[in-house]
């Protein structure tokens, strides 16, 4: 059986940007293939996260860069939140995927998050920097928060431990029997975002960072060019 996995982002939940927008559509493509599909031949999934951390597009490396030039930090709102892992635990999502996922499923890391202030300083103190931390207000698009589900789906969402599946909604357009039999139950679970998942402490960012090869590299050139 071949097994197809799409790659979205949490910008595709509630999407404000042309990029969230894009995901969004992407996902509807994929969910609504997955059901002329038969399983027994391709499965077709998703998977849902945020942000990579020292990623193309980072504020990881700006943050270094801006250390090594004796620069500002420059944040756009230091209580912003922003889901945060590394590139292994991103791996390791898809690869769940690919074992676990039914069809037309998105699944869901219980990423934890950081705020925007916080990822700045343990980024200072693992360099041994003093620079000033700058805030430089919210640019257009941006949101204080991340959203790996949305309430309407977490009204339908499984919890699998370390991950959320939403599954694909299958059934037959048929209104009428709203009229009689209703939705049934919904979970208890509200929307899963950076500001209610947990929070991490500069330590626990700081030993996050400390696995990244980049971290690892940049920090040894570093100490090297002050010992000069």
């Amino acid at each position: 059986m071949k097994k197809v996995i799409c790659l979205s982002t949490d910008k595709a939940a509630y999407p404000i940007n042309a990029m969230g927008v894009s995901k969004a559509m992407m996902e509807k493509v994929f969910v609504a293939k997955s059901r002329t599909v038969s399983e027994d031949k391709t499965l077709i999934c998703g998977t849902r996260y945020g942000n990579v951390l020292a990623s193309r597009g980072s504020v990881v490396p700006l943050f270094v860069e801006q250390i090594k030039a004796g620069k500002p930090l420059t944040v756009t709102d230091p209580t912003m939140t922003r889901f945060i892992m590394t590139l292994s635990e991103a791996v390791d999502l898809v690869l769940y995927a690919y074992e676990h996922a039914h069809t037309g499923d998105i699944l869901v890391q219980k990423a934890p998050a950081s705020t925007i202030g916080d990822l700045a300083l343990a980024v200072r103190e693992l360099f041994g920097a003093d620079n000033e931390i700058r805030s430089i207000g919210i640019r257009h698009g941006e949101k204080m928060y991340e959203t790996l589900l949305t309430d309407e789906e977490c009204a339908h969402a499984i919890d699998l431990g370390n991950f959320y599946r939403v599954p694909a909604d299958n059934r037959d357009l048929n209104y009428d029997k709203y009229f009689t039999d209703g939705n049934g139950t919904r979970t208890t679970l509200t929307q899963f975002n950076s500001s209610n998942t947990t929070l991490l402490t500069v330590e626990e960012i700081k030993e996050k960072l400390l696995t990244l090869a980049y971290i690892q590299e940049e920090l040894k050139q570093y100490k090297e060019s002050k010992a000069r």
